[in-house]
């Protein structure tokens, strides 16, 4: 007999990374029947749209562009860096999708990017033992009594995400995300880098194409969707039982869908078939990801799609490779290969982060760029020799000037982790680093519309 699904039926099976040690459970439930009567932060019909966009990326017709914080917290909560970030990703869209020759689907880690999961319960400092910080909606970062899990964050986190997607609805549909201005933007980037003159013949030729478009009448005025945007949220479904309060049946097609965010993911710390994180996603409607790291084997990875996707729909499950720069060409190929023999509609994204995070002479926990460079390089060139379309990349990173990734056009150093080291868990790129990375990805790309175009002819 088939198992009945509900929003609450993943408390039967074992769950991970959830925290168990809330002083008063009475507190947490009074929290979680609050967020049930919470309007949703997001709506069926917007998931629906970006399931479709991610069904054209599964088909090799599109990119996604997922990024932002490693993990929000309540401390740099601003308009400026919800302002920063979303300026970046669009900037880094314009890169890719004139240089891929496809659009370009963005998707942001924000409005509700909290929690972690860590890889020990607990932390000792000088003698002193304390329950580890697990993300603003969890326990607070400083290491005092404020570790203490504490419910009552869950709601501040749900009004900091409403808040954040107001203000990201504004942006893309108010005329800041105006194709000229993103343009702009990016002019000033290759201006001012050190390695400018290498991008510059691609932004010329961006310049040269908005030329033409204005000659012939296509402007923001004549065409008013070049003013505005599709922005999409994302975020790990690590604490079940605040996404269980924001599933909502949808009153149009009866389904269930996890109102919290457009997207939710599964992580390389989650992914047991017989877990309560894959059982809760397998029953949402929203398109859902799955982080693939270096255990991850093929036979493993087909089940999870048979649980996940089980028919086949196009722009239902993205596959989050991480597996390291050192590991891509070794481990990804397996996989890729097994998912275009069966004949499986996945979009195929990497996350070059999560594999080349290194601890520096400093203590700074960091990751050089030119291995999350080469772990994109190895990535599309595994995809291309399997015939499988490479979709997308899944970054960490900030519109902040921080000093947290190693290297980069500006050569960040050891020595400068220090100056603005803020992450409140893992090292993002910064502003520029990213903007980079779009760019030599963006050659990279070119070079295989090139080869493709070749091929056609």
């Amino acid at each position: 007999m088939t198992e009945r699904w509900t929003p609450q039926s993943w408390r039967a099976k074992p769950a991970k990374h959830i925290p168990s040690d809330y002083p008063d459970a009475g507190a947490v439930t009074r929290v979680e029947d609050e967020l049930r009567r919470m309007p949703p932060l997001v709506f069926a019909g917007e998931a629906r749209r970006l399931k479709g966009l991610l069904g054209n990326v599964a088909d090799g017709k599109a990119f996604l562009l997922q990024g932002g914080d490693c993990a929000e917290s309540f401390k740099e909560f601003s308009a400026d860096n919800i302002r920063d970030t979303f300026r970046l990703i669009l900037q880094m869209a314009v890169v890719l999708t004139f240089a891929g020759g496809k659009p370009v689907v963005k998707v942001g880690r924000i409005a509700g990017q909290f929690a972690k999961p860590r890889s020990e319960p607990i932390e000792t400092i000088d003698g002193v033992t304390l329950p580890s910080y697990r993300g603003d909606n969890i326990n607070g970062m400083d290491f005092d009594g404020g570790r203490t899990p504490d419910p009552e964050r869950l709601l501040k986190a749900y009004g900091q995400s409403s808040s954040t997607l107001n203000l990201l609805r504004a942006f893309a549909g108010g005329g800041y995300a105006d194709l000229y201005n993103i343009h702009r933007w990016t002019l000033g980037f290759v201006a001012d880098s050190p390695q400018g003159a290498r991008y510059r013949e691609l932004a010329e030729k961006i310049s040269e194409s908005l030329t033409f478009m204005a000659a012939i009448g296509v402007t923001p005025d004549t065409h008013p969707e070049m003013h505005r945007v599709e922005f999409f949220t994302s975020h790990e479904a690590l604490l079940l039982g605040y996404e269980e309060a924001m599933t909502r049946v949808d009153s149009t097609s009866g389904d269930w869908y996890d109102t919290s965010a457009h997207m939710l993911w599964i992580g390389e710390r989650t992914r047991q078939l017989d877990g309560a994180h894959v059982h809760f996603l397998k029953g949402v409607k929203n398109p859902i990801g799955l982080k693939c790291g270096p255990t991850m084997e093929a036979n493993d990875l087909m089940r999870l799609i048979d649980v996940l996707n089980p028919a086949n729909e196009p722009g239902r499950l993205t596959l989050i490779g991480r597996f390291g720069a050192d590991k891509v060409a070794d481990r990804l190929p397996r996989l890729m290969a097994a998912t275009k023999k069966s004949g499986r509609s996945v979009v195929w994204s990497i996350d070059p982060m999560h594999g080349n995070t290194l601890k520096a002479a400093t203590g700074y926990k960091t990751r050089p760029f030119d291995r999350i460079l080469a772990e994109v390089k190895g990535f599309v060139e595994v995809a291309g020799a399997e015939g499988v379309h490479p979709g997308g990349v899944h970054l960490e990173m900030t519109g902040q000037n921080v000093t947290e990734c190693l290297g980069g056009a500006r050569a960040v150093s050891e020595g400068d982790l220090a100056d603005r080291y803020h992450t409140h868990c893992d090292p993002r790129l910064n502003g520029e680093q990213a903007l980079e990375l779009a760019f030599l990805v963006a050659e990279k790309l070119r070079a295989l519309r090139t080869e493709d175009l070749r091929a056609a002819s």
